[in-house]
């Protein structure tokens, strides 16, 4: 399906275009059935973060539906590697950006799983500007929709999907919690995620449905030279006190373990930040 209009050139990417492969495949992480018989929708699960935790949650015994836009080859990837493990896998494209589709999502989700016990919101964009007056109308409107919008959109019909005790998590970013000048509608997004994730856990606890949200710093996926020029591409994560970015397949076990109630039966409400050695008050 063709992108939006005012999506930039090349978004969101494909991992056969980055100019080193990411390690996303989980291919050393070895499962121990913690999410045995669960049944997964993650947003944004074709490529990065999305497709390591897809994969991980495969081989804790999930089966695992991943929304995308319309990276078709990526997603078909995923979905072989969740099924290698010999879980369920569909692949839904479209546009998250949109409310019916996110409702169209959460239902195609329910009927071909039968029931959706964990939810991850992971769906983003974003398109750097080194001016705030360079940010345009319908960037600010296409960061929000995607990036905070689809959050709200696909939650919200989720719930009734969701069983006492589910989880909830939410991908936001180390920008959210402290900004960024050339990624100002992104920062205010993804600030918006963290708060909408203290305020859910907080509306949800009566259901025991555990709300999370994971906020890394910087990880090697392809929004990263998707959307970056070569020489931000080039020294993306060196500012990390490890000197390098997060590999996907070194943030997906953060959503296992929120996935996962025997590991965080009493968590919600949390923020957990990989940040490659990085600290911050609070």
């Amino acid at each position: 399906m063709p992108a939006p209009e005012n999506t930039v050139i090349g978004y969101p990417g494909h991992t056969a275009d980055m100019p080193s492969q990411p390690d996303d495949e989980m291919r050393g992480y070895t499962g121990t059935g913690l999410l045995a018989g669960k049944r997964a929708l993650i947003t944004g699960g074709d490529s990065g973060i999305g497709r390591a935790t897809a994969v991980a949650f495969a081989k804790e015994g999930a089966d695992v539906v991943i929304a995308y836009l319309q990276e078709h080859g990526d997603a078909a990837h995923t979905a072989e590697l969740v099924e290698r493990e010999g879980r369920r896998c569909l692949a839904l494209a479209g546009d998250l950006g949109q409310a019916q589709h996110c409702r169209s999502v959460v239902s195609r989700t329910a009927a071909a799983l039968g029931g959706i016990d964990i939810l991850v919101n992971n769906a983003g964009y974003q398109n750097p500007a080194d001016d705030l007056t360079d940010i345009t109308d319908e960037q600010w409107r296409r960061t929000f929709a995607v990036n905070i919008d689809s959050f709200f959109h696909v939650t919200k019909a989720a719930l009734a999907q969701l069983p006492d005790g589910g989880a909830i998590i939410n991908t936001a970013s180390v920008n959210g919690l402290r900004g960024n000048k050339t990624l100002i509608d992104y920062s205010a997004t993804k600030g918006a995620v963290i708060a909408f994730s203290y305020a859910l856990a907080q509306a949800l606890a009566g259901r025991r449905i555990r709300v999370n949200c994971v906020a890394p710093g910087p990880v090697w996926t392809p929004l990263i030279p998707a959307t970056m020029d070569a020489e931000r591409v080039s020294s993306f994560g060196a500012h990390t006190p490890f000197g390098r970015p997060a590999q996907p397949d070194e943030v997906a076990p953060s959503y296992v373990f929120f996935a996962a109630d025997r590991l965080s039966s009493y968590y919600s409400g949390e923020v957990l930040a990989p940040l490659g050695g990085e600290t911050l008050p609070g």
